[in-house]
């Protein structure tokens, strides 16, 4: 497998997460997403990608792009360990925390809106964090046991932990959020969270290694 990936994307990292946690070896290539003007925006990366966005990944004779595609994809494949509860009413709830990141939050405040923002680009991301993350409080409080839905790993905390680094990239106070912190720093100490993080990549500036 290839995996086209950006160190500090929030997207490419749940995938990277999900190659770490099922075993899968691959190879990385780096897609700067400000050099040159976005190397996304290339000839070469659109063919691969016609949203001009990363991840993507070249996989069994296949290109395959959008994150929970890709986690999709690699659960069918490699169940194990597995991302998706086999209890329905689970399932669903890690679906809808999976959802409400992935939709609900972190395109609000992904790099082409900032670009459109402006000088309000840092109180935008806030407010789109904090509303996002005031809900997703609320709901973790019932699913959640040591990670996002019950005791086991799932897809919605591959989605959690880069939205929490984004969030603490854009300085929102994470306070009032104690159950998102308690789960974040839970997973954080995992293995397969640690090896994947924006710190430990082979595009990572050499200013933000670990």
């Amino acid at each position: 497998p290839i995996l086209y990936s950006y160190f500090r994307s929030s997207c490419s990292w749940r995938v990277r997460i999900a190659l770490a946690l099922k075993g899968i070896s691959y190879d990385l290539v780096p897609v700067n997403l400000i050099k040159d003007g976005g190397q996304q925006f290339s000839a070469e990366f659109k063919a691969l990608n016609p949203m001009q966005q990363v991840p993507a990944l070249k996989i069994d004779g296949v290109t395959l792009s959008q994150s929970l595609a890709i986690i999709n994809y690699l659960e069918e494949t490699h169940p194990n360990p597995r991302l998706l509860p086999q209890d329905p009413k689970k399932r669903a709830q890690v679906r809808m925390i999976a959802d409400h990141i992935v939709s609900g939050i972190q395109p609000l405040q992904n790099l082409n809106v900032l670009k459109q923002m402006g000088e309000k680009k840092m109180e935008w991301a806030q407010n789109c964090i904090t509303s996002g993350f005031q809900a997703l409080e609320q709901i973790l409080q019932h699913t959640s046991g040591r990670y996002c839905v019950g005791d086991e790993i799932s897809m919605a905390d591959l989605c959690l932990v880069p939205q929490v680094y984004n969030a603490e990239r854009f300085k929102v106070d994470m306070g009032p959020y104690p159950t998102i912190i308690r789960i974040n720093k839970a997973l954080l100490e995992l293995e397969a969270f640690k090896i994947s993080h924006p710190s430990r990549q082979p595009d990572t500036p050499a200013e933000l290694r670990a």
